[in-house]
């Protein structure tokens, strides 16, 4: 669906992105992962049109994304931004429904997409009109979820949906998220320093350094045929949280 082509992008002379060339399959779950400042997040913003590289391509379904598309590409989006990015002055009912809202979607059937998201992501019906002060970071990792697939799109991208969270939960909404994503079919790109969440989130891993694709594939492909000794690095100073996700 996405295909990125030597794509490049620096703020203030510092490269984010370097000559990285990327398509992401439609229907599929890829996971960026690489240490802070390797790009994954900018990477995800491109796929958006919040950040246009310096040079090289975005396309998406085969038509390079540029201000005529954007606007539409967007609406065909979800997206879940680093801890949640609710608004603080609004519930949770609120939240969810600011894009329908926009779009003057009749109230009933906002109404009936906000039980429906409800159900699917487990979120208790009383707690709708808390606001986020109110709620647990857990609770606030759903609403913001709702609010990405309120509109039913085809792709979802999330930046560090989890990061924030205690162990115990973060578990637990990894097991929900790896479930939704089964029962939904999107596209999902998803950002995440964490490798045993990548492999247990993932179809494809994309692994990151300094702007640049270092290795994508299966974490089996990375601990048996590295590409290089960054990647055997990295997969060493994290073994120790694989456990069975890496068999899995």
């Amino acid at each position: 669906m996405f295909r990125l082509d030597d794509v490049s992008k620096s703020y203030a002379g510092l490269v984010a992105i370097e000559h990285l060339s990327l398509t992401i399959a439609a229907g599929r779950t890829t996971v960026l992962i690489g240490p802070s400042g390797c790009g994954k997040s900018t990477l995800l913003r491109m796929l958006l049109g919040l950040v246009s590289p310096d040079s090289g391509t975005v396309s998406v379904d085969g038509a390079i994304l540029d201000a005529a598309n954007v606007a539409s590409v967007r609406l065909r989006a979800g997206y879940v931004i680093q801890q949640g990015g609710l608004f603080p002055h609004l519930t949770a009912r609120q939240n969810v429904c600011l894009m329908p809202n926009h779009l003057r979607w009749p109230p009933e059937r906002t109404a009936a997409r906000l039980a429906e998201l409800a159900a699917l992501t487990h979120f208790s019906a009383d707690r709708l009109d808390r606001y986020p002060g109110e709620l647990s970071g857990g609770q606030n990792q759903r609403v913001g979820l709702m609010r990405a697939l309120m509109l039913d799109p085809e792709v979802l991208l999330l930046d560090e949906p989890l990061g924030a969270l205690d162990p115990m939960i973060r578990f637990e909404l990894q097991e929900e998220l790896r479930a939704l994503f089964a029962q939904l079919k999107r596209t999902v790109v998803l950002v995440t320093h964490d490798l045993a969440e990548a492999a247990y989130l993932g179809d494809t891993i994309v692994l990151m350094r300094r702007g640049r694709l270092v290795q994508q594939g299966h974490l089996a492909q990375m601990l048996e045929a590295p590409a290089d000794e960054f990647v055997t690095r990295f997969v060493r100073a994290q073994r120790s949280h694989l456990g069975s996700a890496g068999a899995s």
